[in-house]
């Protein structure tokens, strides 16, 4: 027999369902992982290192991130 946190999540999810939504997954790499903070170290001292960087900084701040929501 179910319990009462499954049955409430049971019904959220067939009211997103029903109002067009479906749930996904997004795996995002975990901060607190041994070697995150290296590994974005690395693909900083990549990006200052090239000489596209400027292109590639023009090219970030162009995107529309301000509109996600």
């Amino acid at each position: 027999m179910a319990g009462n946190s499954t049955k409430r999540v049971r019904e959220y999810r067939n009211k997103m369902r029903a109002a067009g939504l479906k749930q996904v997954t997004i795996w995002v790499p975990d901060v607190n992982a041994p070697g995150f903070a290296e590994k974005v170290a690395e693909a900083i001292a990549i990006v200052n290192a090239s000489a596209s960087e400027k292109a590639i900084l023009e090219e970030l701040s162009n995107s529309e991130i301000e509109d996600w929501k």
